[in-house]
């Protein structure tokens, strides 16, 4: 009978709350697929901890009142959340069996605080091998065999050795990998640690977030989100009377074409800006494999630091002033 009156009690406040209809799966990534592990290396164990001492600390994270000098990771956590949420998500703390995140567990999404020692490793190292290329130049030469016209590098007539390169996505947990050297100036930088358990990216649920938010970066070894991603550079449009109305301006008339449209004046604000919310469509996870041909692309960054920083607010109109 308790067992019942238990299990209706817990439905009955699972159903009070939309925000986490899908568990504590976001959770795992720090704490643990069963709360098991000292988040960053200095939380407590939550799995330890009473249902009245959880629901106490998430209260006091989202006041600002609770918690060291980590504490801003959780704040940004729990921000949005209500007290039934709240209720909601430590009860289900207690209770589940394990959330259903294996992946984000074993590869610790957002839990590393180390930060990434060495050098920046070069992405175009081994592509722009100068050996490779006068090799791949086919350009000077009298004759080419078939197996150099294409990208499969085999005989065109046979198919027994003819597969694909087996590509290898597995890199190391966040904050144990090396950052990449950025491509170009001002490149989006590649994602160096493994993207196990942190995809797909929502708008509801970003745990990028967790570590890369400037505020927490630094503490974490991870990279800060720059100003760009805080900014709106979206010029205000909208439909008026039959014309597409830009920043109050009618394209077509007042404004003659889309090339004459500068960058829109920058909108900043203290919170992500929703149009990039979507991490993964500009920076991409690695992986290990050779180029299918060399690279001849030299990168000028002007400035070494540009290897591993961005000055892309600042050089944003750029050419179109």
């Amino acid at each position: 009978m308790r067992k019942i009156v238990k299990t209706v009690a817990i439905g009955a406040l699972l159903a009070s709350t939309s925000a986490y209809a899908v568990g504590t799966a976001a959770c795992a990534g720090c704490h643990g697929q069963y709360f098991e592990k000292a988040a960053l290396g200095k939380s407590k164990i939550v799995k330890d901890m009473s249902l009245k001492d959880i629901v106490k600390a998430l209260r006091g994270y989202k006041a600002g009142t609770y918690g060291g000098a980590m504490k801003q990771v959780m704040v940004n956590q729990v921000k949005d959340l209500k007290d039934s949420d709240i209720e909601a998500l430590s009860l289900l703390m207690k209770i589940e069996h394990g959330t259903q995140t294996e992946k984000a567990t074993t590869h610790a999404a957002a839990a590393a605080v180390a930060a990434a020692g060495g050098s920046y490793i070069d992405l175009n190292a081994d592509a722009s091998d100068e050996v490779r290329i006068e090799q791949e130049d086919l350009g000077n030469r009298n004759t080419v065999s078939e197996k150099a016209l294409g990208l499969r590098k085999t005989d065109l007539r046979d198919e027994a050795d003819t597969t694909g390169v087996k590509t290898d996505y597995n890199r190391p947990a966040p904050g144990t990998s090396t950052k990449f050297e950025r491509a170009y100036k001002d490149a989006p930088p590649m994602i160096p640690h493994s993207v196990d358990g942190l995809l797909p990216i929502t708008r509801e649920n970003n745990q990028c977030l967790g570590c890369h938010l400037p505020e927490v970066a630094k503490s974490m070894g991870a990279t800060p989100i720059p100003v760009t991603h805080f900014t709106n550079y979206r010029p205000l449009t909208a439909m008026n009377d039959g014309y597409v109305v830009k920043d109050g301006e009618v394209l077509g008339y007042d404004i003659q074409n889309t090339s004459d449209i500068k960058i829109a004046k920058a909108k900043k604000s203290d919170s992500l800006y929703q149009g990039r919310f979507n991490c993964s469509q500009c920076h991409a996870p690695q992986a290990k494999v050779k180029t299918d041909v060399a690279n001849t692309f030299k990168p000028d960054f002007g400035d070494d630091r540009y290897k591993a920083h961005s000055n892309l607010a600042d050089a944003m109109n750029e050419g179109v002033e």
